[in-house]
């Protein structure tokens, strides 16, 4: 992680600096210096209270964002120490409520770590024992319901081409789907 001091280093404000303003750009520098050292403890002090324990990394963004919002309008950040302060903690509060709802409107990430291994024991045998019973109710279907089966669950085809792939009326391919779907649906249920 760098630090909101490190980025100043390296990005002196280039659109200053080619404009032939090297004093000017010295002057912003130490400016900005200034405003991280009184500034920059407190602020990241803030932030981890704002943002959850285990995401100091954020708080430590959210720092380093604030500054670099300071650096790019260093014009309207107010000289006065406790303005410039306010000033600070807004824009930190503020980008800190933005990464909060942003964290919020996307979906939840998940460790792997996280993830329970396979179960052993007697989940596997439930597994097998499911697996078992559906492979002897799919056997037990006629050849056609399983052929509909197939082409409308397995191979993903529409109505109206497993009805013109096995030859045979729409209304057919229906009463097959439906049919076999309620065997297998007694078979496992019953057993």
């Amino acid at each position: 992680m760098t630090s909101a001091t490190s980025v100043i280093d390296r990005n002196v404000a280039p659109e200053r600096a080619e404009a032939g303003a090297k004093p000017q750009a010295d002057h912003a520098e130490c400016q900005m210096r200034e405003i991280h050292r009184n500034n920059g403890g407190q602020l990241l002090h803030f932030l981890r209270g704002l943002v959850s324990a285990s995401a100091s990394h954020t708080a430590e963004d959210l720092l380093q964002e604030t500054m670099l919002r300071a650096w790019r309008s260093l014009d309207t950040v107010p000289i006065e120490p406790e303005s410039q302060r306010r000033w600070l903690f807004t824009v930190a509060r503020r980008l800190a409520i933005d990464a909060y709802r942003k964290r919020q409107s996307r979906p939840i990430e998940v460790n792997l770590f996280d993830i329970e291994p396979a179960a052993a024991g007697s989940e596997s045998a439930e597994t097998v024992i499911a697996t078992l019973t559906l492979r002897d109710a799919i056997n037990a279907l006629s050849p056609s319901h399983r052929s509909v089966l197939l082409e409308l669950y397995v191979k993903g085809h529409t109505l109206d081409e497993t009805a013109s792939l096995l030859s045979v009326p729409v209304g057919t391919v229906k009463s097959r789907a439906h049919y076999a779907m309620q065997q297998l649906r007694d078979a496992l249920t019953h057993e």
